[in-house]
């Protein structure tokens, strides 16, 4: 029965993910990513701290260089990874994007053999070289999706591979900072969204794009995608955190970090409701992906 608790945990985290990045594809539309981004962190970072707080489970002692590496571990996956992800959905669309994000555990697979001395099988390097393969089956498939025709594909390409080398940069750097620290999944969390939420504000002041002059938003209108943005932060970040850490707990890391890479799969069905073309070699190229993934474990 534990199996199982960790097996729900990982398909609902993934399937959140799923939505969440179709829903922030759309929000994307009104909102820049930088400021998306920065929304998203504070709401999040809100959320968490509240729920430490409640707990007591707040940790306030923390050793300088693991509070340095993982403020470094946000500002490059949450930061700078977060929103060349937001730049992603933007151009490609929240199918194609969620694949590219599959690269992230071989590349950081590559990174941590690199540069922390893990070992990597044969039967892992198997497993990155069949998750290359996939996500650049699918990529190469010219499509369009039909939300927003003025994507530009290459650039959301560019941005999707840059948000997965950022985001398993990030990873392995945690891991470097969390492997002598006992300290706590949430907390580590707290710090990383904290470092990648306080870099957003100097981008923002270098590259925030002119001021256009268009009709502004009803403040109905605001309030409504204020709420959505809530609703997706607490789905993606909050909850989604919560149900990773469950899977984690409860069910073998291999079979849990599969799971939890399934997103690309409950995207298809999404995709197909909102009215995209949904052809053989994406369902194959996703599949060859995450078996790919399940090598790695």
């Amino acid at each position: 029965m534990i199996t199982y608790i960790g097996v729900i945990a990982a398909l609902s985290a993934a399937f959140l993910w799923a939505a969440s990045s179709t829903v922030y594809s759309l929000l994307g539309l009104k909102i820049p990513p930088l400021k998306l981004n920065l929304y998203k962190g504070l709401i999040a970072i809100a959320l968490i701290l509240i729920t430490l707080v409640i707990t007591n489970n707040l940790e306030l002692a923390v050793e300088f260089s693991t509070l340095g590496w993982l403020i470094i571990s946000g500002v490059i996956g949450i930061g700078l990874g977060d929103t060349a992800y937001f730049l992603a959905l933007k151009h490609n669309g929240p199918r194609k994007t969620l694949l590219l994000e599959t690269l992230s555990p071989p590349l950081a697979g590559g990174l941590a053999w690199l540069y922390l001395g893990e070992t990597l099988t044969i039967r892992a390097w198997s497993g990155i070289i069949l998750t290359v393969l996939g996500v650049c089956w699918v990529i190469s498939e010219k499509t369009q999706d039909s939300y927003n025709p003025l994507q530009k594909p290459k650039l959301g390409i560019m941005w999707g591979i840059l948000a997965a080398i950022s985001q398993a940069t990030a990873a392995v750097i945690s891991r470097y900072a969390l492997v002598e620290s006992g300290i706590a999944p949430l907390n580590s969390t707290l710090i990383r969204l904290i470092g990648g939420t306080i870099i957003i504000v100097p981008l923002l002041l270098l590259f925030s794009p002119p001021r256009v002059n268009i009709k502004p938003e009803t403040t109905t209108n605001q309030g409504k995608t204020f709420l959505i943005l809530v609703a997706t932060a607490f789905a993606s970040t909050y909850l989604g955190i919560w149900l990773q850490q469950t899977a984690l707990k409860y069910t073998p890391t291999g079979i849990a970090t599969t799971l939890l890479a399934t997103s690309p799969l409950f995207i298809l069905p999404i995709a197909k409701i909102r009215g995209e073309k949904i052809s053989f070699r994406a369902i194959l190229g996703v599949l060859i992906a995450l078996v790919g993934i399940a090598n790695l474990g």
